[in-house]
Protein backbone atom coordinates (compact mmCIF):
# COMPACT_ATOMS: atom_id res chain seq x y z
CA UNK A 1 0.00 0.00 0.00
CA UNK A 2 2.82 2.43 0.86
CA UNK A 3 4.52 1.69 -2.46
CA UNK A 4 1.23 2.19 -4.30
CA UNK A 5 0.67 5.54 -2.58
CA UNK A 6 4.21 6.62 -3.40
CA UNK A 7 3.69 5.76 -7.08
CA UNK A 8 0.40 7.65 -7.14
CA UNK A 9 2.08 10.70 -5.56
CA UNK A 10 4.86 10.64 -8.16
CA UNK A 11 2.32 10.41 -10.98
CA UNK A 12 0.35 13.32 -9.53
CA UNK A 13 3.52 15.42 -9.24
CA UNK A 14 4.50 14.70 -12.85
CA UNK A 15 1.04 15.61 -14.14
CA UNK A 16 0.96 18.74 -11.99
CA UNK A 17 4.33 19.93 -13.31
CA UNK A 18 3.22 19.16 -16.85
CA UNK A 19 0.03 21.14 -16.39
CA UNK A 20 1.95 24.09 -14.98
CA UNK A 21 4.29 24.00 -17.97
CA UNK A 22 1.39 23.80 -20.43
CA UNK A 23 -0.43 26.70 -18.76
CA UNK A 24 2.60 28.97 -18.80
CA UNK A 25 1.45 30.66 -21.96
CA UNK A 26 0.34 34.08 -23.11
CA UNK A 27 -2.46 34.27 -20.53
CA UNK A 28 -0.27 33.39 -17.54
CA UNK A 29 0.13 36.51 -15.38
CA UNK A 30 3.43 35.10 -14.11
CA UNK A 31 4.98 35.27 -17.59
CA UNK A 32 6.98 38.44 -18.13
CA UNK A 33 6.27 40.63 -21.15
CA UNK A 34 9.15 42.44 -22.84
CA UNK A 35 7.87 45.56 -24.59
CA UNK A 36 10.31 46.34 -27.39
CA UNK A 37 10.23 49.80 -28.93
CA UNK A 38 11.18 50.02 -32.60
CA UNK A 39 10.87 52.15 -35.71
CA UNK A 40 8.46 50.40 -38.08
CA UNK A 41 10.01 52.16 -41.07
CA UNK A 42 13.62 51.10 -40.55
CA UNK A 43 14.20 48.04 -42.75
CA UNK A 44 15.77 45.53 -42.51
CA UNK A 45 15.90 45.99 -38.72
CA UNK A 46 12.22 46.83 -38.23
CA UNK A 47 9.40 47.24 -40.75
CA UNK A 48 5.82 46.34 -41.65
CA UNK A 49 5.73 43.11 -43.66
CA UNK A 50 3.46 42.51 -46.65
CA UNK A 51 0.91 40.78 -44.42
CA UNK A 52 0.76 43.79 -42.11
CA UNK A 53 2.77 42.21 -39.30
CA UNK A 54 5.85 43.76 -37.73
CA UNK A 55 9.09 42.12 -38.82
CA UNK A 56 12.82 42.72 -39.09
CA UNK A 57 16.20 41.42 -37.99
CA UNK A 58 16.13 43.04 -34.55
CA UNK A 59 12.57 41.91 -33.91
CA UNK A 60 13.55 38.37 -34.91
CA UNK A 61 16.39 38.51 -32.37
CA UNK A 62 13.95 39.73 -29.74
CA UNK A 63 11.50 36.94 -30.58
CA UNK A 64 14.19 34.29 -30.18
CA UNK A 65 15.45 35.82 -26.94
CA UNK A 66 11.95 35.91 -25.43
CA UNK A 67 11.26 32.36 -26.58
CA UNK A 68 14.36 31.12 -24.77
CA UNK A 69 13.44 33.03 -21.63
CA UNK A 70 9.79 31.97 -21.68
CA UNK A 71 8.74 35.62 -21.96
CA UNK A 72 6.08 37.22 -24.13
CA UNK A 73 7.21 39.76 -26.70
CA UNK A 74 5.21 42.91 -27.34
CA UNK A 75 6.33 44.84 -30.42
CA UNK A 76 5.67 48.54 -29.87
CA UNK A 77 6.15 50.81 -32.93
CA UNK A 78 7.30 54.27 -31.85
CA UNK A 79 8.13 57.64 -33.35
CA UNK A 80 11.91 57.69 -33.19
CA UNK A 81 12.13 61.21 -31.79
CA UNK A 82 9.79 60.15 -28.94
CA UNK A 83 11.82 57.09 -27.91
CA UNK A 84 13.10 58.58 -24.64
CA UNK A 85 9.60 59.53 -23.47
CA UNK A 86 8.30 56.07 -24.39
CA UNK A 87 11.05 54.49 -22.28
CA UNK A 88 10.73 56.86 -19.33
CA UNK A 89 6.94 56.39 -19.07
CA UNK A 90 7.22 52.59 -19.19
CA UNK A 91 5.40 52.25 -22.48
CA UNK A 92 8.42 50.24 -23.64
CA UNK A 93 11.11 48.30 -21.75
CA UNK A 94 13.89 48.79 -24.27
CA UNK A 95 14.79 50.27 -27.63
CA UNK A 96 15.87 47.51 -30.01
CA UNK A 97 16.02 48.64 -33.61
CA UNK A 98 19.34 49.60 -35.14
CA UNK A 99 20.00 51.63 -32.00
CA UNK A 100 23.43 53.24 -31.93
CA UNK A 101 25.48 53.13 -28.74
CA UNK A 102 28.12 55.66 -29.80
CA UNK A 103 27.44 59.11 -28.41
CA UNK A 104 24.66 57.76 -26.16
CA UNK A 105 26.79 55.66 -23.80
CA UNK A 106 25.67 57.50 -20.66
CA UNK A 107 22.02 57.95 -21.63
CA UNK A 108 20.88 54.32 -21.37
CA UNK A 109 21.85 51.00 -19.84
CA UNK A 110 23.27 49.11 -22.81
CA UNK A 111 24.01 45.57 -23.82
CA UNK A 112 27.38 45.24 -25.45
CA UNK A 113 27.31 45.98 -29.16
CA UNK A 114 26.17 43.21 -31.50
CA UNK A 115 26.39 44.87 -34.94
CA UNK A 116 28.98 47.13 -36.58
CA UNK A 117 27.41 49.86 -38.66
CA UNK A 118 28.50 52.65 -40.96
CA UNK A 119 26.65 55.88 -41.66
CA UNK A 120 26.77 56.67 -45.35
CA UNK A 121 25.52 59.21 -47.83
CA UNK A 122 23.07 58.12 -50.54
CA UNK A 123 22.43 60.07 -53.76
CA UNK A 124 20.55 59.39 -56.98
CA UNK A 125 22.69 57.56 -59.49
CA UNK A 126 22.49 60.36 -62.04
CA UNK A 127 23.10 63.21 -59.57
CA UNK A 128 26.72 63.80 -60.53
CA UNK A 129 27.67 63.67 -56.84
CA UNK A 130 30.63 61.35 -56.39
CA UNK A 131 32.29 62.44 -53.12
CA UNK A 132 31.35 64.09 -49.83
CA UNK A 133 33.05 67.24 -51.10
CA UNK A 134 30.50 67.37 -53.93
CA UNK A 135 27.76 67.95 -51.34
CA UNK A 136 28.87 71.55 -50.88
CA UNK A 137 25.85 73.76 -51.55
CA UNK A 138 23.48 70.75 -51.59
CA UNK A 139 20.45 69.89 -49.45
CA UNK A 140 20.92 66.81 -47.26
CA UNK A 141 18.16 65.02 -45.34
CA UNK A 142 18.27 62.56 -42.44
CA UNK A 143 15.99 61.17 -39.74
CA UNK A 144 15.26 63.35 -36.72
CA UNK A 145 17.02 62.26 -33.50
CA UNK A 146 19.06 59.70 -35.45
CA UNK A 147 22.71 58.77 -35.05
CA UNK A 148 23.26 60.05 -38.59
CA UNK A 149 22.06 63.49 -37.50
CA UNK A 150 24.30 63.36 -34.43
CA UNK A 151 27.28 62.33 -36.54
CA UNK A 152 26.78 65.21 -38.95
CA UNK A 153 26.23 67.81 -36.25
CA UNK A 154 28.75 66.62 -33.67
CA UNK A 155 31.39 64.55 -35.44
CA UNK A 156 31.46 66.09 -38.92
CA UNK A 157 30.54 69.79 -38.48
CA UNK A 158 33.15 70.77 -41.07
CA UNK A 159 31.23 68.71 -43.63
CA UNK A 160 27.78 69.80 -42.50
CA UNK A 161 28.75 73.48 -42.70
CA UNK A 162 29.24 73.08 -46.45
CA UNK A 163 25.62 71.99 -47.02
CA UNK A 164 23.06 74.47 -48.27
CA UNK A 165 20.69 72.95 -45.72
CA UNK A 166 20.39 69.92 -43.42
CA UNK A 167 16.76 68.77 -43.27
CA UNK A 168 15.22 66.46 -40.66
CA UNK A 169 12.34 64.09 -41.33
CA UNK A 170 10.35 61.61 -39.24
CA UNK A 171 11.46 58.45 -41.10
CA UNK A 172 13.64 57.27 -43.96
CA UNK A 173 10.74 56.34 -46.19
CA UNK A 174 9.89 60.06 -46.28
CA UNK A 175 13.55 60.87 -46.87
CA UNK A 176 13.67 58.67 -49.98
CA UNK A 177 10.45 60.22 -51.27
CA UNK A 178 12.09 63.64 -50.92
CA UNK A 179 15.20 62.42 -52.74
CA UNK A 180 13.14 60.88 -55.55
CA UNK A 181 11.19 64.10 -56.02
CA UNK A 182 14.36 66.18 -56.25
CA UNK A 183 13.55 68.19 -53.12
CA UNK A 184 16.85 67.08 -51.55
CA UNK A 185 20.15 65.97 -53.00
CA UNK A 186 21.34 63.32 -50.55
CA UNK A 187 20.35 61.20 -47.55
CA UNK A 188 22.55 60.50 -44.53
CA UNK A 189 21.54 57.02 -43.41
CA UNK A 190 22.78 53.75 -41.89
CA UNK A 191 24.30 51.44 -44.49
CA UNK A 192 21.86 48.58 -43.80
CA UNK A 193 18.89 50.82 -44.53
CA UNK A 194 20.68 52.20 -47.58
CA UNK A 195 21.28 48.69 -48.90
CA UNK A 196 17.61 47.83 -48.40
CA UNK A 197 16.40 50.76 -50.49
CA UNK A 198 19.08 50.06 -53.11
CA UNK A 199 17.65 46.57 -53.60
CA UNK A 200 13.93 47.21 -53.13
CA UNK A 201 13.13 50.36 -55.12
CA UNK A 202 13.00 50.96 -58.85
CA UNK A 203 14.99 54.18 -58.54
CA UNK A 204 18.76 53.92 -58.97
CA UNK A 205 20.90 55.10 -56.06
CA UNK A 206 24.56 55.36 -55.27
CA UNK A 207 26.25 55.04 -51.88
CA UNK A 208 29.24 57.36 -51.70
CA UNK A 209 32.50 55.55 -50.99
CA UNK A 210 33.39 57.70 -47.98
CA UNK A 211 31.61 56.82 -44.74
CA UNK A 212 30.38 59.63 -42.51
CA UNK A 213 30.99 57.65 -39.32
CA UNK A 214 31.27 54.14 -37.87
CA UNK A 215 29.21 52.94 -34.93
CA UNK A 216 27.84 49.93 -33.09
CA UNK A 217 24.28 48.82 -32.40
CA UNK A 218 23.11 47.62 -28.98
CA UNK A 219 19.89 47.17 -27.03
CA UNK A 220 19.17 50.22 -24.87
CA UNK A 221 17.28 50.04 -21.57
CA UNK A 222 16.22 52.71 -19.10
CA UNK A 223 19.23 53.95 -17.18
CA UNK A 224 19.71 51.66 -14.20
CA UNK A 225 17.74 48.67 -15.50
CA UNK A 226 20.77 46.39 -15.32
CA UNK A 227 18.79 43.27 -14.40
CA UNK A 228 16.81 43.17 -17.64
CA UNK A 229 19.82 44.22 -19.66
CA UNK A 230 22.05 41.42 -18.36
CA UNK A 231 19.28 38.88 -18.90
CA UNK A 232 18.86 39.85 -22.55
CA UNK A 233 22.61 40.19 -23.08
CA UNK A 234 23.19 36.70 -21.73
CA UNK A 235 20.66 35.22 -24.16
CA UNK A 236 22.18 37.15 -27.07
CA UNK A 237 25.59 35.72 -26.21
CA UNK A 238 24.06 32.22 -26.20
CA UNK A 239 22.48 32.88 -29.59
CA UNK A 240 25.82 34.00 -30.96
CA UNK A 241 27.68 31.03 -29.50
CA UNK A 242 25.31 28.41 -30.92
CA UNK A 243 25.09 30.09 -34.35
CA UNK A 244 21.45 31.17 -34.09
CA UNK A 245 22.23 34.86 -34.45
CA UNK A 246 24.05 34.28 -37.72
CA UNK A 247 21.25 32.01 -38.97
CA UNK A 248 18.69 34.75 -38.30
CA UNK A 249 20.92 37.31 -40.02
CA UNK A 250 21.03 35.21 -43.20
CA UNK A 251 17.26 35.66 -43.56
CA UNK A 252 17.78 39.41 -44.01
CA UNK A 253 20.90 39.53 -46.17
CA UNK A 254 18.81 39.96 -49.34
CA UNK A 255 17.20 43.00 -47.68
CA UNK A 256 20.54 44.72 -47.11
CA UNK A 257 21.75 43.33 -43.79
CA UNK A 258 25.52 42.81 -43.71
CA UNK A 259 25.95 39.50 -41.86
CA UNK A 260 29.70 40.04 -41.64
CA UNK A 261 28.99 43.08 -39.46
CA UNK A 262 27.70 40.96 -36.57
CA UNK A 263 30.02 41.53 -33.62
CA UNK A 264 29.02 38.66 -31.31
CA UNK A 265 29.66 35.75 -33.72
CA UNK A 266 33.20 37.02 -34.40
CA UNK A 267 34.02 36.50 -30.73
CA UNK A 268 33.29 32.78 -31.07
CA UNK A 269 35.21 32.09 -34.28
Amino acid sequence: MKRLLAIVCIILIVFTLGACSDNKGSDDPEVRTLKVGFDAEYPPFGYIDTDGSYAGFDLALAEEACSRLGWKLEKVPIAWDSKDKELETGNIDCIWNGFTINGREDDYTWTVGYYDNSIVMVVKDDSGIETLADLAGKVVITQASSSALAALENDRPELTDTFANLVETADYNSAYMELNSGAVDAIAVDVGVANYYMSSQTESYQILAEDIASEEYGVGFLKGDTETMYTIQGVLLEMAADGTMDEIAQDYVDMGLVAESLVFPKAFQ
